[in-house]
Order: C-alpha cells, then sequence, then structure tokens
C-alpha cells in the first residue's frame, strides 16, 4: 500500500525538473523497510482508524525520513557512498542535484499531508515538524556532528540518538493515533512505546556499524568508528549496547499491556528491531 501511493505522490521524470524527480525517486525506491510508515499504520488500525485516511501521512514520513538520509550522506556531513546496497545520491546525480532532491522530499512530504482530513491536518503538520527539525532529528544529528572525535557522556549519547532518530520515531505512532482520533492516555501510553522503540532502533543501528558487512547493511560498515561518531559501543562496548537495546525493547512493549491482544502488530515490530541485521 505503502509504495503504491508513494508512486503515486512522486512526481514524474519528465520536463525541465527531471534530474531532480529521477533522484528523488532512485532515493526513495531503493529499498528500506519502511519502518516508519508501517508503524504509523499499524498504530492507527490499533486504535481503530481507517488506513485509507492514513495513507499520505505515512508517506509523509517515508518522505521526510529519505530526505534525511540523502543529506547525511552529503560529503559535507558523513560523505557516504553507499545506501540500501546502491550508489549515494549525490553519487549518482551529484551533490547540487543531491541536496535539492532532499529539500523537494522535505517539501513533498507536507504536500501529502494536506491529503488527510482536514480536521487532523494542523496537528500532523506540527507533530512532523517538530520531530524533525531543531527540537528533533535536526537536533539530534547536530549534536552527533559536533560531538563526533569528543569524549561523551551517557546524556549527551541518549540526546543524540532519542532525536536524530527516536523522534521521527515517536511521531510515527504518534500521528498514526492522531488520526484515528484517539485520547490523551491512549496517546501517553504509545509515546512512551514510540520513544523506547526509537532509541532501540538506533542503538541496533549502532551495533550493526560495528559488526555487520556492507554486504548486509547496504550501507558504509564501520563508518561510524571511522568518523569517531558518539555511538553505545563506543561508551559501552557491544554486549552492554545489546543488553540495552533488548531492555528497550522489552519497555517499549510493557507500554502496550493495556491493549492486549490487539498490540501484536506493534510487539512484532518491536521485536524484529531487537532483532535488527541490517
Amino acid at each position: 500500500m505503502v509504495e503504491k501511493e508513494l508512486r503515486r505522490l512522486l512526481p514524474e521524470t519528465k520536463g525541465l525538473e527531471e534530474s531532480v524527480c529521477e533522484a528523488m525517486r532512485y532515493s526513495v525506491f531503493a529499498g528500506g523497510k519502511r519502518i516508519r510508515p508501517v508503524l504509523l499504520l499499524a498504530t492507527n488500525e490499533l486504535c481503530g482508524g481507517n488506513t485509507t485516511e492514513a495513507l499520505p501521512a505515512a508517506c509523509a514520513l517515508e518522505m521526510v525520513h529519505t530526505y534525511s538520509l540523502i543529506h547525511d550522506d552529503l560529503p559535507a556531513m558523513d560523505d557516504g557512498q553507499l545506501r540500501r546496497g546502491i550508489p549515494t545520491t549525490h553519487k549518482k546525480f551529484g551533490e547540487a542535484i543531491a541536496l535539492l532532491a532532499g529539500d523537494a522530499l522535505l517539501t513533498l512530504a507536507f504536500e501529502a499531508l494536506s491529503n488527510c482530513h482536514e480536521s487532523v491536518v494542523p496537528k500532523l503538520v506540527y507533530e512532523m515538524a517538530h520531530a524533525a527539525g531543531t527540537m528533533g532529528m535536526i537536533g539530534g544529528q547536530v549534536a552527533d556532528i559536533e560531538w563526533a572525535g569528543k569524549e561523551v557522556e551517557f546524556p549527551t549519547l541518549e540526546y543524540i540518538h532519542s532525536h536524530k532518530t527516536g523522534a521521527l520515531i515517536t511521531a510515527s505512532v504518534r500521528m498514526g493515533a492522531i488520526i484515528a482520533g484517539t485520547d490523551t492516555e491512549t496517546l501517553k501510553s504509545l509515546t512512551g512505546y514510540g520513544h523506547c522503540l526509537g532509541l532501540a532502533f538506533q542503538i541496533a543501528d549502532d551495533i550493526l556499524d560495528v559488526e555487520s558487512d556492507s554486504s548486509i547493511t547496504g550501507k558504509d560498515s564501520r563508518s561510524d568508528v571511522a568518523l569517531n561518531k558518539a555511538t553505545y559501543p563506543r561508551l559501552f562496548g557491544v554486549a552492554e549496547s545489546r543488553r540495552r537495546c533488548l531492555s528497550l525493547i522489552e519497555q517499549s512493549k510493557k507500554h502496550l499491556a493495556d491493549f492486549g491482544p490487539r498490540a501484536g502488530m506493534l510487539e512484532a515490530i518491536a521485536d524484529i528491531v531487537g532483532n535488527r541485521k541490517a
């Protein structure tokens, strides 16, 4: 469903803007787990929502995520060479087109949100902008860059991970619930789930950077080590990092206790994150 809607929403590769449209499609359809849109749709379903109404928001989140990957890979950031097993966008299209493709995806994401029911659009715009901006993903990325090569303490490391990755994952859960019109207490429980899951996701990513090969992860292996990034394995070692990751997965599922069997999909997603291989 998400793939089909993304293909409908993304601009066709024609006209004078053909190169940037091609770069957008190249980046979005290079693969990926679609964890953010799936989380939004699963949460929406849990809360009794309508999947069709939630689909544009799910796609908007994937656009924002993909834009962030394009920009992360730029030479001025992490200078990535591989993403999802193929050359990064700037290696394929050049830095200027890659930069514009990221900008275009971020802009299109908010256009996609306008397709949701008018009663929830303002709330969705706030959630996504807040999670992606300086109080969320970008704030985490800034700290990630500025603390590279420095001795980092746990509160700073947790800030980096919970913002640069966790914020958008938490927003995915919250937005699914908001579209369904859920109550405040339910939203609070789901927010707790999303926060723990988002942090666990990035810790798992840190571990994969150390342990897995590019042929498995689809991106440059040991890039965090090469850039001397602040990571959980660097601070705690791999074994303790894995323990903390799995502990967060269990905490995330505890936030779902009141939902009973209805939360099966969200629990399964948590288990997948805890056992990531790529």
